[in-house]
């Protein structure tokens, strides 16, 4: 994330992962204020080990993208409305029109928890145990649905 202050959207992408038994970290990576760090973050994320990237950024919200451009993993990106931003749609914007080559998924505004399950089904895609945990998750979702339908 760009800043501590996407803290608090961000962890709900951590949380998903935790849930899922997906080895994570947290980073606060500015494009702006930190390009350096930004650019040995992506480009050494994979000698990593790092599968999939989810960058929250709010305002330009240039860091999903600008990461993007300095690796082949996938990188998510989340869109956060943050104080100095145009009622979240700069960053949505931001992220989501990227130019052909340098895609980034985006998810909804403030959307992490999202990004987190998609970060898992792309790494499921290679790990049979985390497709059937995935599936018992979307079962539960059903559940919960219909257990709302009993009231």
């Amino acid at each position: 994330m760009g800043s501590d202050s996407d803290m608090p959207i961000m962890t709900k992408a951590k949380e998903i992962l935790d849930q899922f038994g997906i080895e994570n970290e947290i980073s606060i990576v500015s494009a702006h204020r930190t390009p350096e760090l930004m650019f040995e973050y992506a480009s050494k994320a994979a000698d990593r080990g790092i599968k999939v990237i989810i960058a929250g950024a709010g305002g330009a919200a240039h860091l999903p993208g600008m990461v993007a451009s300095l690796t082949v993993l996938p990188v998510i990106g989340v869109p956060i409305k943050s104080s100095n931003s145009i009622d979240g749609w700069d960053s949505v914007l931001s992220i989501l029109q990227m130019p052909n080559g340098v895609p980034v998924a985006t998810v909804a505004l403030n959307g992490s928890q999202n990004a987190g399950i998609l970060a898992a089904q792309i790494i499921a895609t290679q790990d049979e145990i985390l497709t059937k945990t995935l599936w018992t998750y979307k079962e539960s979702l059903k559940e919960k649905v219909m257990r709302m339908n009993s009231l």
